[in-house]
């Protein structure tokens, strides 16, 4: 059993986790887009607490936007991270299977990427939603994908946490 105090240093290390990854190993792809390793830390806090994952995602989203971005924070991002962490923060603690949890992932970021942060973004700076939607899109494949890693990356953590457990 996990103590609420262990609980809360997991997820400061997986916000801190995203925040580094998603600072210092970004890989260009298509225009302003690049593929965000943060999401892997994402993915193993959702994997592990469930909905209260979803911090990690939402605050090492504003961490790293404040720190590092040259645009600042984007709100866009924000709320398309609460809309993954909780609807896979919610599918992530009812079941363990994996293709639940891809169903979940691809989901969530589709409605959190594609619908979500592209209305925001539209919106707020007066973009022309053709103009929008594609870079959405890529920025949709990249970073489900990268959570779908994330899901392998929890099946490692969890062994090194509990060792002596049995399956």
């Amino acid at each position: 059993m996990m103590t609420n105090t262990k609980k809360v240093c997991y997820l400061a290390v997986l916000t801190a986790m995203y925040v580094v990854l998603s600072a210092f190993l970004r890989f260009n792809m298509i225009g302003n887009i690049q593929v965000d390793l943060g999401y892997i830390a994402f993915t193993v806090a959702l994997c592990m607490f469930g909905v209260y994952g979803a911090i990690v995602g939402v605050v090492g989203c504003a961490l790293e936007s404040l720190l590092f971005s040259a645009y600042g924070f984007s709100i866009g991002w924000a709320v398309a991270n609460v809309i993954i962490g909780v609807v896979c923060g919610f599918v992530f603690s009812k079941t363990e299977k994996t293709h639940w949890r891809i169903v979940a992932i691809v989901v969530s970021v589709a409605v959190g990427m594609i619908v979500a942060k592209t209305a925001i973004e539209c919106y707020l700076y007066s973009i022309p939603i053709a103009v929008k939607i594609p870079k959405s899109i890529v920025a949709f494949v990249t970073d489900a994908i990268v959570m779908i890693l994330g899901l392998g990356f929890h099946g490692i953590i969890d062994r090194w946490m509990y060792p002596n457990r049995q399956i």
